[in-house]
């Protein structure tokens, strides 16, 4: 039973079933294809379950049971499956990946990603800057690299910047108080 589960399990992990279904295969797949993540110069190439599926046993489950109670009814369903309805939520898709992203502290991205291993002399001065400013705050890296392997939801900037407005008015009338 668990080895089958196991490999059932695997199975859906790769780039290939992940790309199965016109949905992904024709909109975010394209978008990926032409990012770093998919094509660089040290070779090394982040499918999509390596940014989407947790590595470890327990929080993969999970992300699995998520994956039928949510993401599959909507596929059987046809919640996005004209480009046309894809667009139409591809901002609250992001928004759902973005939160589960963050409250696992990007996790998926520090599989590869670390500030320990981060050299200054590879990273512009910004960069740099604002990578070392992210960990004196405690960001993680959704907080800036949204949008890093697909395409920004229309109206993503109105929302991230009015989000900013509204957390930079809350602390000037925290400290007016």
């Amino acid at each position: 039973f668990w080895g089958g589960f196991n490999t059932g399990m695997e199975a859906t992990n790769t780039l290939e079933f992940c790309v199965s279904c016109h949905e992904m295969r024709d909109t975010v797949y394209q978008e990926y294809k032409k990012t770093i993540h998919y094509s660089n110069g040290s070779g090394v190439r982040a499918i999509c379950s390596d940014c989407h599926v947790p590595k470890d046993w327990v929080h993969k489950v999970a992300r699995k049971i998520q994956a039928s109670f949510n993401e599959l009814p909507a596929k059987l369903i046809g919640t996005i499956d004209t480009p046309e309805k894809f667009e139409r939520r591809r901002l609250t898709l992001a928004e759902h990946e973005w939160a589960r992203m963050k409250a696992s502290d990007s996790r998926e991205c520090r599989n590869c990603h670390g500030f320990d291993g981060m050299s200054k002399e590879a990273q512009t001065a910004t960069a740099w800057r604002r990578h070392q400013s992210a960990l004196k705050k405690g960001e993680t890296c959704i907080d800036c690299h949204q949008g890093i392997a697909h395409k920004e939801p229309e109206g993503m900037k109105k929302r991230v910047v009015l989000a900013k407005l509204l957390v930079a008015g809350s602390k000037m009338s925290q400290s007016a108080v």
